[in-house]
């Protein structure tokens, strides 16, 4: 590991808009529609309009192009555009990019946007049905044979060895869907609206690839979600408490695969996830401790465990305690397990709300949140903070 000193781009930019579509099942509109929707949405909330948008950033995964994005949405010419790769692991590189352009000068108003119809459309928890010839399909092919075809049975080897490791048992990773399920119960905008659940429940869950229940897999979701990025200081001149990019990071760990690196020393961490928190932690003079509020990626529930440990909010194999002990408030929206699975595009947007004072479960005087984005992937995380 290489020392590297604090990036520079802490307190430059701002998150003052976010909008998203309703979470469904089945949306009965194109891609393209509910992209465009967010990103208005999100405009409408920031006080700005689509004149003064210069940038766009999305997903390697998103099939609606930037350039259609602003025709459609009335976007006029754009000085930046990008896309992010590696699935989930994108949502927060996609602000850190819209900082870095809007911090150099490069873009004055930047919009990252995510949309699919991920259940009535592609269902990505189906597995690999077809895969084009890619150096990335090469490397599943290592894994496919032994009918690892989904994402649950590539994350169920590494949660397998993390309960062998620690000599605990799959109720641990109940404690995190109780409490999203718990939060999404309280929000409106959740799909599990008004249903929480029990550890019994949990418990009582089908299989579906071992040590993983039904309630340890997040949903599949048709939306899109969208939020604005600008400057701090033309932020403050809108109508919304921006919500300061303090920290932003990406991280790929040694002998990283797309959630298949089980050729690595061991399996019961994630240490892209370290790479991310070492930076982000350096970058923004924080620790743990400091954090009111954490917006942790919930695909599958063992990964929010590991994450909770990679940050070092808790010790190796603690992670299950720590959240049934509700020592910090943990995805407050109800998480992609109770909300709605965006690409964690959803979890920015609840950290934006923490720093407003608007969510639904508001944690009383939250001035500083940790966002973090796909796991067992290459990925990404951001600290949030208020301004002044």
């Amino acid at each position: 590991m290489s020392v590297r000193r604090a990036d520079s781009l802490g307190g430059r930019a701002a998150i003052v808009g976010i909008g998203a579509t309703e979470f469904s099942k089945d949306s009965g509109r194109s891609e393209l529609k509910l992209a465009v929707e967010a990103v208005r949405a999100a405009l409408d909330d920031a006080g700005l309009t689509p004149a003064d948008v210069d940038g766009l950033v999305t997903f390697t995964m998103d099939t609606s192009p930037e350039i259609t994005v602003a025709q459609a949405a009335g976007i006029g010419e754009l000085s930046f555009f990008s896309r992010i790769h590696y699935g989930g692991g994108a949502a927060c590189a996609t602000v850190q990019q819209a900082a870095l352009a809007v911090a150099t000068g490069i873009a004055d108003v930047v919009v990252c946007y995510r949309a699919f119809n991920e259940r009535s459309g592609r269902r990505f928890g189906s597995g690999v049905q077809r895969r084009e010839p890619t150096a990335e399909g090469a490397a599943l092919g290592w894994n496919l044979p032994y009918g690892l075809l989904t994402p649950a049975s590539w994350v169920a080897m590494a949660a397998r060895r993390y309960l062998h490791a620690y000599g605990l048992g799959p109720e641990v990773f109940g404690h995190v869907a109780v409490l999203d399920r718990r939060h999404a119960a309280r929000n409106p905008a959740a799909y599990f609206h008004g249903k929480p659940i029990t550890l019994a429940d949990h418990a009582a869950s089908r299989w579906i690839v071992d040590p993983l229940r039904l309630l340890d897999c997040c949903q599949e979701t048709d939306g899109g979600q969208a939020l604005v990025v600008t400057s701090v200081e033309r932020a403050r001149d809108l109508p919304r408490p921006p919500a300061v990019v303090v920290a932003a990071a990406q991280g790929a760990g040694r002998s990283q695969e797309q959630m298949t690196s089980y050729y690595r020393d061991g399996l019961t961490g994630l240490p892209e996830t370290a790479v991310v928190a070492r930076q982000l932690w350096r970058s923004s003079g924080l620790s743990p401790a400091d954090i009111d509020v954490g917006i942790l990626y919930d695909h599958f529930t063992p990964f929010v465990l590991m994450q909770l440990e990679e940050f070092g909010f808790c010790g190796p194999g603690e992670g299950g305690a720590f959240v049934a002990a509700d020592a910090l408030p943990l995805n407050t929206h109800g998480g992609q397990l109770g909300e709605a699975y965006l690409h964690g595009m959803n979890g920015i947007a609840e950290a934006v709300r923490q720093i407003r004072g608007t969510s639904v479960n508001q944690v009383a005087g939250a001035a500083r949140t940790l966002v973090t984005a796909g796991t067992g992937v290459p990925t990404s995380g951001l600290v949030l903070g208020a301004d002044g």
